[in-house]
């Protein structure tokens, strides 16, 4: 798996997945809160299924 999500996009997801979460565990949010893993996971990796099956890249070019 090469990483194909790049710094602020990175950033995002995992405070998006962090906010997400953290709402469904205090319940102010229904069950879909807990999707917030799936963006919290792709941030943490830094690799994103559907960007690679599209060819979206954001990390930075070496």
């Amino acid at each position: 798996m090469k990483a194909n999500v790049g710094g602020i996009d990175r950033t995002v997801r995992i405070v998006a997945g962090l906010v997400l979460i953290g709402l469904a565990a205090t319940g102010t949010v229904g069950w879909w809160g807990w999707l917030g893993a799936v963006p919290l996971a792709t941030g943490l990796l830094g690799w994103c299924p559907p960007y690679a099956i599209f060819g979206f890249n954001t990390c930075k070019t070496r």
